[in-house]
């Protein structure tokens, strides 16, 4: 089984020093603004992605 992805860049001033957190899975600290934060896979849609015919974003 692989590693798990890490993220790149703290959700909240962007920076990049981030280091796992003793929190527990997928929980992450960032020494640029001092918070910690966790990361967490919610699931796959039932629908998926819908392409609009009227060339809008996607949904």
């Amino acid at each position: 089984m692989s590693e798990r992805a890490a993220p790149f860049y703290c959700p909240y001033c962007g920076d990049e020093d981030l280091r796992p957190s003793e929190q527990g899975h997928g929980a992450w600290e960032c020494a640029a603004c001092n918070r910690a934060f966790q990361l967490k896979f919610l699931g796959l849609l039932a629908r998926g992605l819908q392409t609009d015919d009227a060339g809008g974003d996607e949904t």
